[in-house]
């Protein structure tokens, strides 16, 4: 009976995760509009400026390479623990070194992207 609720434990976590990040998202955005309205109450002038910088910060230079870092260490890691699983016969070492190979690539990519894509040099 507990064997079966680990899979099931994970999926709702998986779900709970996501459902946190979209609510302090949904909850950010209510807050930036509401301190537009405060503002537009009180007379005061909002140029684009002003609002772009209200909104959503400008992505750093450096996000790619943040991102890629992150995804090569989880590849990582996934590896690491297949070295580390008792298993005789390999089974554990070859699904592990699979499963890393997708957040393997996914960071790669993001170097890639990282080191060719267009880089806003002012910020």
């Amino acid at each position: 009976m507990v064997e079966e609720l680990i899979p099931i434990a994970m999926f709702v976590m998986i779900a709970l995760i996501f459902f946190i990040v979209l609510y302090f998202k949904q909850r950010s955005r209510s807050e930036m509009q509401q301190t537009i309205r405060l503002a537009l109450e009180r007379g005061t002038e909002l140029t684009p400026d002003i609002i772009s910088r209200l909104g959503e910060p400008e992505p750093s230079k450096n996000r790619d390479m943040r991102r890629g870092v992150i995804w090569l260490a989880l590849a990582v890691g996934l590896a690491l623990c297949g070295f580390f699983v008792p298993d005789p016969s390999g089974n554990a070492l070859r699904g592990t070194l699979a499963g890393a190979s997708f957040p393997l690539a996914i960071g790669v990519a993001y170097m890639i992207i990282w080191r060719y894509g267009e880089r806003n040099e002012t910020g």
